[in-house]
């Protein structure tokens, strides 16, 4: 195989990562093969890999190997912010599983920025961590963050969203959005509304999907005009739900991506002159310990936080180990309370 050049023209050293994707494995199992005392080399499948890594022309570095086998027992998180209470929930659980397993969670935060993500992506490595678990996964690119970690060699996990290819733990989102639109549809809306989160995360897609499945197998129409897209905060909830509300046939219902939405949407709602659910229900998503704090305690679809941690440090050890990539989905739960109503 010809050695890939640089921009100055200069040969560059074929690297772990260069053997992973010939051998269309990730770069730890390429570790474990090339590791004369790990168990896995002794398998058909580390000869093949080590045959790959001689095609390559790759050559192992062994100071670089002798400080990846120094093990900090600190797994990276990458969250978008810790004022989201649900990726509050997600990093105190996920730094639960940690502990449980002997291990120490360091966070970093992206505010949902690709620039972000990598600075710290890179501060996490700079950390020596073993691993990271990324709750920031896209679904519009990659970013530069994944192709480093690659390139490093270093093991990874996805939660909460998926970029449909790494390891993930994940909620059926699907699922989720089904339920919601289906507990409106049998108290009798017909008219449903959704603020759909933005696109480039699978969570918000996912439960778009439910959602629309939900009112075809109804045989309801779904007006694009009523689904829109938005954050995942408050403000955009509030704002989104102003706009559907100002529709000349608005909806009697509307579905939230999550909860912060949902309570956006209540309080245009209430801006608007309109009671919830006398007029207007409402469903919001993962069941944060707000929502039972309303005069009209929210109807929610639950998350269950606690299990995908655990599956998500599961991975990430599985990874570690060299297994091979694998998706864990949890279901949701749907918690009728007080903000949904029949239709009158």
């Amino acid at each position: 195989m010809t050695q890939r050049r640089t921009a100055g023209g200069k040969r560059r050293r074929p690297t772990m990562a260069d053997v992973a994707r010939a051998a269309g494995v990730n770069a730890s199992t390429v570790s474990r093969a090339l590791d004369s005392r790990h168990p896995f080399s002794r398998s058909e499948s580390a000869d093949r890999i080590r045959r790959i890594a001689e095609e390559v022309g790759y050559t192992p570095d062994p100071s670089a190997a002798s400080l990846r086998r120094q093990s900090t027992r600190t797994i990276g998180v990458l969250v978008p912010r810790l004022t989201d209470t649900v990726m509050a929930m997600l990093y105190e659980e996920i730094a639960a599983a940690c502990q449980e397993q002997g291990l120490f969670a360091l966070v970093a935060t992206t505010g949902d920025s690709l620039d972000a993500e990598l600075a710290g992506g890179r501060l996490l490595l700079e950390r020596r961590v073993d691993a990271m678990i990324l709750t920031t996964a896209r679904l519009d690119g990659p970013g530069m963050l994944l192709p480093l970690l690659a390139e490093q060699e270093l093991p990874y996990a996805l939660a909460m969203r998926t970029d449909g290819r790494g390891p993930a733990a994940l909620v059926d989102d699907r699922l989720g959005g089904y339920l919601a639109a289906r507990h409106l549809i049998d108290l009798g809306h017909t008219r449903l509304g959704l603020v759909a989160g933005p696109a480039y995360a699978s969570s918000a897609r996912g439960r778009e999907e439910g959602f629309r499945q939900a009112l075809a197998e109804a045989r309801l129409p779904v007006d694009d005009t009523l689904v829109r897209r938005s954050g995942f905060s408050m403000d955009s909830g509030e704002q989104i739900g102003a706009e559907l509300l100002a529709q000349p046939h608005p909806p009697t219902a509307v579905c939230a991506v999550n909860d912060n939405t949902a309570i956006g949407v209540m309080a245009a709602a209430r801006r608007a002159g309109l009671r919830v659910p006398e007029d207007l229900s409402v469903v919001g998503f993962n069941d944060t310990p707000v929502a039972t704090r309303f005069p009209a305690p929210l109807t929610s679809v639950r998350v269950a936080f606690r299990e995908l941690a655990r599956g998500a440090v599961s991975l990430v050890q599985q990874a570690i180990d060299g297994k091979p990539a694998q998706t864990l989905t949890y279901a949701p739960t749907l918690i009728p309370r007080g903000s949904t109503a029949r239709r009158p």
